[in-house]
């Protein structure tokens, strides 16, 4: 298999479905377009992707692109590694908690970036603080519906969905606690997103 990513430092469409390949523990290779640059990052990507976009994942003769889908062939593909829940409900919960993240949030996307490179602080507005309570309230929820440590209990590709975001509220300094995070429950889990092998490796290379 081979899965092509944008620029590590930014693309969070690529960290989702790359998070989730590393977890299947199958081996792949992974070909990195830069992005941001203008004349070349375009053409880069359409020689592997038909969407113009990364991530794609090449697999078993098929050209598989949106993070979303990818990670639902992986789910598919390698049933042994559970990045469902194996409970229906639950399962249904997490596809749930993860497509409100796959077309949500938008304010939050367009305000606060993903930059693995950046410390800050930064004025939230109305929709990105409306976007941050709606998030720490699907944290919690989830959290005290499993036990945690992770949204579902075991890792599943509802956490690499949200792992884009965990480094969004540590990049700008946000406090989850004026947001609604009370216990501190929604912390942990930020900090147990940014604590796997798997986002410390990619973090490694950006």
């Amino acid at each position: 298999m081979e899965i092509v990513v944008g620029t590590k430092k930014w693309s969070t469409w690529s960290l989702r479905p790359w998070l989730a390949l590393k977890r299947t523990g199958a081996p792949f290779t992974e070909t990195l377009v830069q992005l941001r640059e203008v004349e070349t990052s375009t053409a880069e990507i359409l020689k592997h992707s038909p969407s113009g976009l990364v991530p794609v994942l090449k697999a078993d003769g098929l050209v598989i692109w949106d993070s979303l889908a990818i990670c639902e062939y992986l789910a598919e593909r390698f049933p042994q590694a559970k990045l469902w829940p194996e409970d229906g409900a639950e399962r249904a919960l997490a596809r749930s908690v993860t497509a409100e993240m796959h077309s949500g949030f938008g304010d939050l996307r367009r305000e606060c970036p993903m930059d693995l490179g950046l410390v800050t602080t930064a004025q939230l507005s109305a929709g990105v603080q409306a976007n941050v309570r709606r998030i720490v309230s699907v944290w919690t929820e989830c959290l005290a519906r499993s036990g945690g440590p992770f949204l579902f209990g075991h890792w599943t590709i509802a956490d690499a969905f949200y792992t884009p975001v965990a480094t969004r509220f540590r990049t700008y300094g946000v406090d989850l606690s004026a947001f609604g995070d009370s216990d501190g429950r929604a912390a942990g889990y930020r900090d147990a997103l940014l604590s796997t092998p798997e986002f410390l490796e990619w973090e490694a290379a950006a």
